[in-house]
């Protein structure tokens, strides 16, 4: 069973579609399937963008999670086109969702297109949103017990700050105990314990239609205290239930009023009956009157609630049940304590029985040992607690029912046995145990060697893995080594599934035993005999199938590496551990592996046990009643005495002595022969009033439902017979109808004859007067077509006499003058047209125009710091040359300065003349000696501009700011390079400075 908190929901948000084609008579839904379980959406219009929004949710446990996670099991989501006519579904595409991509936060939704989309033309897609939520809501069919519903219950003023739907139990695991409310108002701590004592009349919660498992079923109660799910013993006989009372107790940090706050909250514990994963009935216990409000009962003492609950089956199966009077009505007694820690409770409760089959004793009150169960966290529901002065692992865990049989208290025990009555529970059975004072009477005590050491040993069986078959399995593992001290079967409960490549942790696979022995005998028991373990396969429909075995040899714990530690009393004790992974063989067939099994095996010595003698059963005694007898004869007489009569001899005294005990080993024999007699007369004695009280509680039950079904009967038999006078009643009425119906029909024939020979006569004179209608039509259509042709000679001596007096009006010369008028405006508009055009041309000239100065401007101002920088470096190398030279000799450096002159000389007159040259060319293409091609006649008002600009030009150039200011001179000119648009060359001329920048002109300007 999986607790709150592990339940999980995968939702899936189906919100909308977009790119769907439109088909009206159709609609749209989409179907999920996930771990074979399949959902679907409401049916929608089938529309361009279609409106799902619909949740689909799946329960799941944090471990399938994580399995079908490992496994990558998909969601598969298919979209169909449904008719409704028809009820015919069209498959469109489907969607592929990885649930490893769902998490518990919240994700914003994405569009998925759908794949092999029906609708090749378009591209469909449906927006979807996948995430995990907590299940906090219990499943319908489920039998765990459903929360109460939250209420606004009153907190006091001293919480006024505290919300009611925030108190929640919290485990606290390192502490051990469960926290409820915030921690800085916790401060006392409280037990809570749950115990169920009896149960009476279970066989009425069984309809007789439903079908039990075909062996022996094992029913069991469960609850849920505190988010922990607890379970009894199991028990098999429902008319006569015998399970030991169980207590199962939680340790609480709380405070009162907190306390009382959640107990409103959470008021009842429901309590179910369970066979397998079937609840057949279940009852509420009321938890409010366990803290009154003002009541400080529970500083003094425990608080219960307790009684005889009645079970109510399910409602699934009431309909089928008959009612059941009040006193055969299944009732469960169940007490519930709560105590502050440190009030000390009873052990031993007391528990109200009926027994009416007994003549002589109606009712009798038992002192009954009640098994402890401590509930620390979910996992440890059934785990006997382990004594507190005690710090090694816990006994021989309680599921797995070894030595049970032999702690049964007994209820008809003598008077003396009161002294068992303690406040404390008896502990779990082992084969070392003390003796009570009532045993030591009766008992036999027989002498432990003083050389024994107390072990104990224990056997974790972890998990199973590696699974080769490719079926899963639903298996539990069962083992039994005598040699413990019991030879009772250990078996892991509830059963696990296993698949393949899974690996599975097993529950309730952990025991340990307490035994004394000689270290060499365990050593060689070790030694020869390994543990056998058991897988088997259960199935609910056919009977437990033994796969395989797995052999741990015990002795591989004895090789390993010892650890010291301190026992309860002080002393040193040794401990051993060992784990490995062993495979199961298959039972049957070859010895093929099936899985492999982990386990960890402890083994903790204590030294020399502190006991000498320890009680042995009934049987024991027995069975070595010889040996005792034959320990307790008298020692033999010295053989230094003289004998002198045969009847004095050693031999003779042994040989009477060897035949007494054989006399007293046959009468022993014959007693204890007579006893098992004895003893098999009484069982079957017992099983017989069993089977008969069974029979008779089933004659009872049976008549009890014959006579409700009698009931039944004579009601149905009442209402058969009003129903058959009913019947009568109908069928003369029915007669009666039927003869009007007749009349009545003969009548509306006759009728219905006379309408038609009338409705015929209407039809002939009808007919006669369309004929002479028809005649007199046929007269006015001859007399409209002629009409109509003298009408078209007409209209063809109009058109003809229209089309001459056109001709005439269109020789006249008003007509041609207005043609003119209409030329002459088209012109006018053809020509303002291209004037707006010429006027933004020459706004677009202005900017281009402005642009080419400050580039010219930019232009000669670095030209003019290039040309001084070069004028600076050849002056300071002329300066370096002449003081080169005048170090030399005067003659030589003479020579050499007339000829460096000479070149210089001659080198500025080249430069001169090159300056010269350009200075020409420059005014050349300036004054516009390069021809262009002259064509458009808006270039004439262009050349007069450019005249202009040349005599301003020129006289600026004949102006003395010529040295200090450049000048620049635009000579626009047409540059023709084969294309339709041309370009303005702008020139600029200053004295060593001489360059050319041209200017694209827009289309439209020459």
């Amino acid at each position: 069973m999986v607790s709150k908190s592990d339940q999980l929901l995968i939702v899936v948000s189906i919100l909308e579609g977009r790119h769907f084609p439109k088909r009206p008579k159709h609609m749209l839904i989409v179907e999920a399937k996930f771990d074979g379980e399949q959902l679907a959406t409401d049916p929608v219009n089938h529309t361009d963008q279609p409106e799902f929004a619909t949740e689909l949710a799946w329960e799941i446990d944090r471990k399938a999670l994580h399995q079908h996670r490992l496994q990558r099991t998909p969601i598969k989501l298919q979209c169909f086109a449904l008719d409704p006519v028809s009820s015919a579904k069209e498959t469109i595409g489907y969607i592929v969702l990885d649930l490893r991509t769902a998490q518990e936060t919240k994700q914003a939704p994405k569009w998925y297109q759908l794949l092999s989309n029906k609708y090749t033309k378009f591209k469909s897609e449906i927006q979807i949103s996948i995430g995990l939520e907590t299940d906090t809501k219990a499943p319908v069919d489920s039998f765990k017990a459903k929360g109460a519903p939250p209420r606004d219950g009153k907190v006091p003023a001293s919480l006024s700050g505290l919300n009611p739907k925030d108190i929640v139990a919290v485990l606290n695991e390192e502490g051990g105990y469960h926290q409820i409310g915030p921690a800085e108002h916790c401060t006392d701590f409280f037990i809570m314990s749950v115990t169920i004592a009896f149960a009476t009349q279970l066989e009425q919660l069984i309809p007789c239609t439903m079908k039990l498992p075909e062996r022996q079923p094992e029913f069991f109660f469960y609850y849920s205290l505190l988010g922990n799910d607890v379970t009894n013993e199991p028990f098999s006989d429902l008319i006569n239930p015998n399970f030991e009372p169980e207590r199962a107790s939680v340790r609480i940090r709380s405070s009162i009023e907190i306390l009382r706050v959640y107990l409103a909250l959470q008021s009842k514990l429901q309590i179910h009956l369970c066979c397998g994963d079937q609840s057949l009935g279940s009852t509420e216990v009321p938890l409010t009157g366990l803290l009154k409000k003002g009541s400080t009962e529970i500083n003094q003492r425990p608080v219960t609630v307790e009684g005889a609950f009645i079970l109510d089956p399910p409602k699934r199966a009431k309909q089928k049940l008959a009612p059941i009077p009040v006193q055969l009505a299944p009732t469960v007694g169940v007490s519930v304590a709560l105590q502050r820690e440190g009030i000390d409770a009873q052990s031993l409760i007391e528990l109200k029985t009926q027994n009416e089959h007994e003549p002589q004793q109606s009712k009798k009150q038992v002192l009954t040992p009640v098994k402890e169960k401590t509930l620390a966290g979910p996992k440890s529901p059934s785990v006997s607690p382990v004594p507190p002065q005690n710090q090694s692992p816990p006994t021989q865990d309680d599921a797995t029912g070894s030595e049970v049989e032999s702690l049964q208290y007994d209820r008809d025990m003598k008077p003396n046995a009161k002294a068992m009555g303690s406040s404390l529970p008896l502990p779990v059975a082992q084969p070392v145990t003390t003796a009570t004072a009532s045993e030591t009477a009766s008992g036999q005590k027989i002498a432990v060697p003083a050389t024994s050491h107390h072990f104990c040993f224990s056997i974790d069986l972890r998990s199973i893995h590696d699974l080769e078959a490719g079926f899963p399995i639903n298996c539990m593992l069962r083992y039994s080594y005598p040699f413990f001290g019991s030879a009772a079967p250990i078996m892991t409960n509830p059963p696990v599934e296993v698949r393949k490549n899974m690996e599975v942790f097993l529950p309730q696979s952990y025991c340990a035993f307490d035994f004394a022995t000689m270290p060499q005998q365990l050593q060689d028991t070790f030694l020869r005999i390994p543990l056998l373990v058991e897988l088997w396969h259960k199935d609910k429909m056919s009977k437990d199938l033994l796969l395989g075995i797995a052999r741990i040899q015990l002795s591989n714990v004895l090789s390993s590496e010892k650890t010291r530690f301190l026992g309860s009393s002080g002393e040193q004790c040794w401990r051993q551990t060992y784990s490995e992974s062993v495979p199961f063989i298959a039972a049957q067939g070859s010895n093929n592996r099936i899985m492999d099994l982990s386990y960890t095996v402890t083994l903790e010595d204590y030294g020399l046990v502190k006991m000498r003698e320890i009680l042995v059963s009934d049987s024991s005694q027995g069975l070595s009643a010889g040996q005792q007898k034959a320990c307790s004869l008298p020692p033999a007489p010295c053989p230094s005495e003289i004998q002198t009569e045969p009847r004095e001899t050693l031999e003779y005294k042994a040989a009477l002595e060897l035949e007494m005990w054989k006399e007293m080993q046959e009468d022993i024999f014959e007693n204890q022969l007579k006893q098992k007699e004895l003893a098999h007369m009484q069982a079957l004695a017992e099983e017989w009033k069993k089977r008969d009280r069974e029979r008779e509680s089933l004659v009872k039950k049976k008549v009890a439902e014959y006579t409700v079904l009698e009931g039944k009967l004579q009601k149905t038999l009442i209402d058969l017979e009003k129903r058959e006078q009913q019947l009568i009643i109908a069928e003369s009425e029915v007669q009666r109808e039927r003869k009007e119906l007749k009349s009545e029909r003969d009548r509306n024939l006759q009728e219905l004859q006379d309408s038609i020979r009338r409705a015929r006569e209407d039809c002939v004179h009808q007919v006669e007067l369309e004929r002479l209608k028809i005649k007199q039509l046929e007269e006015d259509k001859h007399r409209l077509q002629q009409q109509l042709n003298d009408a078209e000679n007409k209209y063809k001596i109009l058109e003809k006499e229209f089309h001459q007096f056109k001709d005439q009006q269109s020789n006249k010369p008003e007509i041609r003058l207005q043609s003119e008028i209409n030329l002459l405006t088209l012109e006018k508009v053809e020509l303002e047209r291209k004037l707006e055009s010429a006027t933004k041309s020459k706004l677009h000239y202005k900017q281009q125009w402005g642009r080419a100065l400050k580039e010219l401007a930019r232009l000669k101002q670095r030209e003019q710091e290039s040309q001084m920088a070069r004028l600076k470096k050849q002056q300071e190398e002329l300066e370096q040359m002449r003081l080169r030279y005048l170090a030399a000799e005067e003659k030589d450096t003479v020579k050499t300065e007339r000829q460096e002159l000479l070149d210089i000389r001659n080198e500025l007159n080249r430069l001169r003349q090159q300056e010269q040259k350009q200075y020409q060319d420059s005014r050349e293409i300036a004054s516009g000696k390069m021809d262009s091609p002259r064509g458009n006649p808006l270039e004439e008002g262009l050349d007069d501009y450019l005249t202009r600009l040349i005599e301003e030009r020129d006289t600026l150039m004949r102006t003395d700011l010529q040295g200090d200011v450049w000048n620049p001179t635009h000579r626009p000119r047409r540059a023709d390079a084969g294309g339709a648009n041309g370009s303005l060359v702008c020139c600029c001329l200053k004295p060593h400075v001489k360059f050319a920048v041209s200017v694209p002109l827009p289309s439209g300007c020459v």
